[in-house]
């Protein structure tokens, strides 16, 4: 007899606010006026990601397995349940911003028009935009909020391609560039498949190995079978499908080329949500599954954190695209991320790193997620301007808009009285206190390296005549400007007064399973 798993609705309450305002934003796609559907679908995207945001302030302190086992609600989850809702609530404003203005839309007014025919030139000046991807958006926002909470191999499997099959859509959704970005959405496709296939079979292997797919159990028959060579495999595949989506090197390849090629806003919303939905699942896997065993996956996070942080800084030297420059960046930044992940190891619970990595990835997504809406307002004739020769001298065609750049590059390149040097020193004396100095050391390099090219972008808008024919700086309107204010108003408050959020996220630091 089937009997059917027991539910705390309670608990649930976050993911059901969003999967909720999805489904409401798929029947109002299908049944709803299209002069009214805009409105409609960014109020009920805001209602959605908002509503989970606050469920998980009110459900702080639970710690609870629901849904059969399959989920856990523990401090952990609901710590970045709640960063990828306000993170995706943000990117939702960026969604919108002149969405009714064909000159300022960075989506496609029909996606499934060819490019280059009469009809997508004709398009290319409507008024229409795709409102699909508030429902897009916010699917992808539940499949990340479950990929965090999942106690399940088979509920993260879900999870994983609940997340990335909106991701792959709304890539090749940008109104300029229609190439570039149907590119991108192919690229990301196909290695998001190889991706999911890398994880799918190593769920497989571990449960040949071990009997089950619950990481409790896992960890279990870990501890009795010790190094079971079936179970590191599986292991292995399972973190390789997870450090994919994660932008890790040497799994980096498809992050400039989409970060280039998918519209602005959905660059900003896979950069920030993303890293942190991917970087919850594998702090789960490693510390829930493995946490007693770490010998059998410390060498391997070790080795892929030194390659990402090396890849990203050398690499990010020598582009001139500003995406691509911060698509390399975020694949630094993971590494960064990585040496928190070792700090797991910390004899009596690894609850140093686990702190120290949920606020990394709380930092790092406001500070990107400000950077890609100030990209958003430097534009030239062929829409945003992207190449960095083009940003000379903007400080003086536009002070604002260069100090607000400056802080988030500042952040990003670590400088203190930042959230970004803040989270760096948390993430770095981790890796140090778990004995992994080495890597600190790394690190530490590293983000010197790293700081050249966030600091090149300042010296070119600050100390560079600008071009005759440079670019326009547009006048953010209200959605952008609430995301630039409140990102930029984050960035300074985590670098000068941190201790309330670091102890929020110390408190958090707890895995149930």
């Amino acid at each position: 007899m089937i009997h059917a798993p027991d539910l705390s609705l309670a608990a649930l309450a976050p993911l059901l606010f969003v999967f909720v305002a999805a489904c409401v934003g798929v029947l109002v796609e299908a049944f709803g006026p299209r002069e009214h559907r805009h409105a409609v679908q960014l109020a009920v995207a805001m209602v959605g990601t908002l509503g989970a945001f606050v469920c998980t302030l009110l459900l702080a302190g639970t710690q609870e397995i629901t849904a059969g086992g399959a989920l856990a609600v523990d401090g952990a989850a609901l710590f970045l349940q709640a960063t990828i809702a306000g993170l995706g609530a943000l990117a939702l404003l960026l969604f919108a911003e002149r969405a009714l203005d064909p000159a300022r839309s960075a989506f496609v007014a029909s996606a499934a028009v060819p490019v280059g025919s009469p009809r997508d030139r004709e398009l290319a000046t409507s008024t229409q935009v795709q409102t699909e991807i508030y429902p897009l958006a916010t699917f992808a926002i539940g499949g990340m909020m479950l990929f965090t909470a999942a106690n399940d191999l088979l509920v993260m499997f879900v999870a994983l391609e609940v997340l990335s099959l909106p991701l792959y859509l709304i890539s090749g959704m940008s109104r300029r560039r229609r190439l570039l970005s149907q590119e991108a959405a192919v690229k990301y496709f196909l290695l998001g498949a190889f991706a999911s296939a890398f994880f799918l079979y190593g769920l497989a292997l571990v449960y040949g190995a071990t009997g089950s797919v619950r990481l409790a159990d896992i960890r279990s028959a870990a501890v009795a079978g010790g190094g079971d060579v079936l179970l590191l495999l599986g292991l292995g595949l399972l973190v390789v499908g997870l450090l994919f989506k994660a932008s890790v090197a040497p799994f980096h390849s498809w992050t400039p080329d989409v970060y280039q090629g998918a519209p602005t806003p959905v660059t900003a919303f896979m950069a920030a949500c993303t890293k942190v939905a991917a970087f919850g699942a594998i702090l789960r896997l490693l510390y829930v599954a493995f946490g007693t065993s770490e010998w059998t996956w410390r060498p391997l996070i070790y080795g892929v954190a030194i390659v990402s942080m090396i890849v990203g800084a050398v690499l990010g030297l020598t582009q001139t695209d500003l995406k691509r420059m911060l698509a390399y960046s975020s694949i630094a930044h993971a590494g960064f991320l990585l040496t928190g992940v070792i700090g797991l190891s910390v004899a009596g619970g690894g609850g140093s790193g686990l702190a120290a990595t949920m606020f990394y990835l709380l930092t790092y997504g406001l500070t990107t997620i400000g950077a890609f809406a100030v990209l958003t307002l430097v534009r030239d004739g062929d829409g945003e301007a992207g190449h960095l020769s083009q940003w000379a001298g903007l400080a003086s065609r536009s002070p604002v808009t260069a100090a607000v750049m400056a802080l988030f590059l500042l952040a990003l390149a670590g400088i203190p009285l930042t959230a970004g040097f803040t989270a760096k020193f948390a993430v770095f004396r981790a890796a140090i206190e778990s004995g992994a100095w080495p890597l600190a050391v790394v690190a530490l390099l590293a983000s010197a390296v790293a700081a050249f090219f966030y600091l090149r972008v300042i010296v070119l808008m600050y100390f560079s005549q600008p071009a005759a024919d440079g670019p326009t700086v547009g006048v953010p309107g209200l959605p952008t400007t609430i995301v630039l204010a409140l990102t930029a108003t984050a960035t300074l408050a985590l670098g000068i007064v941190p201790g309330a959020v670091l102890d929020l996220a110390d408190r958090a630091a707890i895995f149930v399973g």
